[in-house]
C-alpha cells in the first residue's frame, strides 16, 4: 500500500510585509532621468530594450533615444579592432585603466561573435577585462553581433547615443575581429585604431588593404621582452607600406607605433595620438564633417530597419514566403522571379 506523506510545512516569510511584486516598467521620462543621472543598472535595461526586437520595446526604445540625443554627442568614439591573437581585450583593459586614472569616465561596448548555428554568444568581455569590469569609472557592455554586418551589434549607434547621455566621455566600440566586412565600424566612430601582431609570419598579410587604408593608427602590441625587435621590424614594415596609400581626407598622417600593455608610457602614448587627432581633426573641420555624416549614414540605415521589418512583420508575405520556400527548393520557381513579384505586391498595399 502507498502512502502519500504530507510534507513540509512552508514557513512564513520572514517579514509578514514582504509580498513579491512584478517589477513595474519606468516611463520614457523616468528612463532617461535615470540616464542622465548617471544610473548604470538602468542604462543597461535601456539598452537591452534597444536590443529587443519585441515592437513594445521597440516604441519606448525609439522615444529614449530621441530624448538622450539632446545630452550625447559630447564623447570621443574610439573604434578597436585587429588581427586574431593581438590581444584587444588585454589592450582595452590597460588602455581603459588609464583612461580612468586620469579622469575619464569609459564605456566600452564590446561585440562577441554570435554562432551561426545556436544564434547565441558567449558574452565574455567581463571576464577578460576583470580589473576593468569593476572600475567605478568604466562601463562594458558585451553584445552578441548576430547578423550585423561588420561584427557590429544590431544597435551600437544607438547605444553610443545612452552612453554619452549617462556621461561617459570616452566609448570604445571592440568589434568581433578583422574581416572584409569589418570597415562598418569606420562610420560609427571618431578614430579608427588597428591592433597588429608581429612575428606571425608574413604581416602584410595578416589584415586587408581596405582595412589599413581606413585606420587612424596602427600599433603593433606585445612589444616586449624577445618580442621587441620582431615588434620593432614590425613597426618599419608598415610605415613603408602605408606610404604607398592615398594621403587620407582628413590630412592626418597615419601613425605606426608599437605598445606594451605593462608599460604605462606606452599605453599613455596611444591616448596623446588620439587626442592630437581629435585636436587636428576638429580645427581643419573633418572631425563635425564625418559626425555629419554618421547621421546621414544612420538614417538611411534606419530606413533600411523600418523597411525590413515592415516586410517580415507582415503576415500575407510570411504566410507567401511559406508557400513559395518549397517551390523555390524544388526548382519550380526561380528565387529572384519569387522575389521581385513578392517585393511588387508588398509595396501596391
Amino acid at each position: 500500500m502507498i502512502v502519500v506523506q504530507q510534507g513540509i510545512p512552508q514557513p512564513e516569510p520572514v517579514s509578514p510585509y514582504l509580498k513579491v511584486r512584478r517589477k513595474k516598467r519606468l516611463s520614457t521620462d523616468e528612463y532617461v532621468a535615470e540616464i542622465l543621472a548617471g544610473n548604470r543598472v538602468v542604462l543597461s535595461q535601456a539598452i537591452t530594450l534597444i536590443e529587443s526586437k519585441a515592437s513594445k520595446d521597440i516604441v519606448i526604445a525609439n522615444q529614449i533615444i530621441e530624448k538622450c540625443m539632446l545630452n550625447s554627442g559630447n564623447s570621443i568614439r574610439l573604434g578597436i579592432t585587429g588581427v586574431p591573437g593581438a590581444g584587444k581585450s588585454t589592450f582595452i583593459e590597460a588602455f581603459g585603466k588609464y583612461l580612468t586614472s586620469i579622469g575619464k569616465k569609459l564605456a566600452v561596448l564590446a561585440v562577441d561573435p554570435s554562432s551561426e548555428r545556436s544564434k547565441g554568444s558567449i558574452l565574455g568581455d567581463k571576464t577578460r577585462m576583470e580589473e576593468l569590469a569593476v572600475d567605478s569609472n568604466a562601463f562594458i557592455r558585451p553584445s552578441p553581433s548576430g547578423l550585423t554586418l561588420g561584427g557590429v551589434a544590431r544597435k551600437t549607434q544607438e547605444t553610443i547615443i545612452l552612453c554619452e547621455a549617462a556621461g561617459f566621455d570616452v566609448i570604445i566600440i571592440e568589434t568581433v575581429g578583422v574581416g572584409q566586412s569589418e570597415t562598418v565600424v569606420k562610420s560609427m566612430v571618431d578614430f579608427f585604431l588597428l591592433l597588429m601582431l608581429s612575428g606571425a609570419g608574413d604581416e602584410l598579410q595578416g589584415i586587408k588593404r581596405g582595412i589599413m587604408e581606413m585606420a587612424d593608427a596602427l600599433i603593433i602590441t606585445k612589444a616586449d621582452g624577445d618580442n621587441i625587435a620582431r615588434a620593432t621590424a614590425a613597426k618599419a614594415l608598415y610605415k613603408s607600406a602605408l606610404q604607398l596609400f592615398p594621403k587620407n581626407e582628413n590630412n592626418w598622417d597615419v601613425p605606426v607605433d608599437t605598445c606594451s600593455v605593462f608599460l604605462k608610457d606606452s599605453v599613455e602614448n596611444i591616448w596623446n595620438i588620439i587626442s592630437e587627432f581629435e585636436k587636428q581633426t576638429k580645427e581643419n573641420g573633418f572631425f563635425n564633417k564625418h559626425r555629419a555624416e554618421q547621421s546621414i549614414k544612420t538614417f538611411y540605415d534606419w530606413i533600411n530597419d523600418l523597411l525590413k521589418e515592415s516586410f517580415y512583420s507582415n503576415k500575407k508575405n510570411e504566410t507567401k514566403i511559406n508557400k513559395l520556400l518549397p517551390q523555390i527548393r524544388a526548382g519550380k520557381v526561380s528565387p529572384y522571379h519569387a522575389g521581385i513579384e513578392l517585393v511588387k505586391r508588398h509595396q501596391t498595399k
